[in-house]
């Protein structure tokens, strides 16, 4: 089966699994996965599964991109902070809704890698910053204080205190909180400048690494 018949497929898996944001199954059909995996994985691209990519990190399971995306309730004048860059195959996605995406990796390699397949992918609208993403968007370009929206991709042991600071007032950050399989998806919104949390069901991610002593 061709990949663009697979991809396809998939959407109508994430559609029977209860994704009906228009904007997101639309983005799942645009974005071509088999581009941001390992090329001894390119077959298994539309599997609903997590892969492995490289420096030992995995590219999540594609319904749970979408649900947290569905979470997010995404806008076209949005301007999203990425936590977590990977392959770049989520900033694609998140790219083909909103206005921009700001994403941050800490292991540079793997930015270096999903900057050459994204520009090459035609995206003008993701920006880059390598680093750790405790600290969030900070000496970086565009110079965006806050964020209408931030998605998390790694399961952290608090919220960082820089991103909840970040966060612009209305806004929704969803993260994993937690080690291991003990992971809870909250999501985080805005409102009066204080943070209302609420817990969304289990996740796995990989761990949130913090390179500082004080999360700041």
């Amino acid at each position: 089966m061709r990949f663009e018949d697979q991809r396809k497929v998939l959407v109508e898996e994430l559609a029977s699994a209860g994704i009906t944001d228009k904007a997101v199954l639309e983005a799942f059909l645009a974005v071509p996965r088999e581009d941001y995996v390992l090329p001894e994985y390119r077959d298994y691209a539309y599997r609903n599964q997590p892969l492995p990519i490289k420096d030992k990190q995995t590219i999540s399971q594609p319904l749970m991109i979408a649900i947290m995306m569905q979470l997010l309730s995404l806008k076209p004048d949005d301007i999203v902070l990425e936590i977590g860059t990977g392959s770049g195959y989520q900033s694609a996605l998140l790219a083909n809704i909103v206005k921009e995406v700001c994403s941050i990796e800490r292991i540079e390699s793997l930015s270096l890698g999903a900057q050459k397949v994204l520009r090459q992918a035609g995206f003008r609208n993701i920006y880059f910053r390598i680093g750790d993403g405790h600290s969030g968007w900070q000496k970086a370009f565009p110079p965006h204080k806050t964020f209408s929206k931030i998605i998390v991709s790694a399961g952290a042991e608090s919220i960082p205190p820089r991103l909840i600071e970040q966060l612009a007032e209305g806004g929704i950050m969803l993260i994993p909180i937690g080690a291991g399989s003990n992971q809870i998806l909250h999501a985080i919104r805005k409102h009066n400048g204080d943070a209302v949390v609420t817990k969304c069901g289990a996740c796995s991610f990989v761990p949130f690494i913090n390179d500082s002593k004080d999360g700041r």
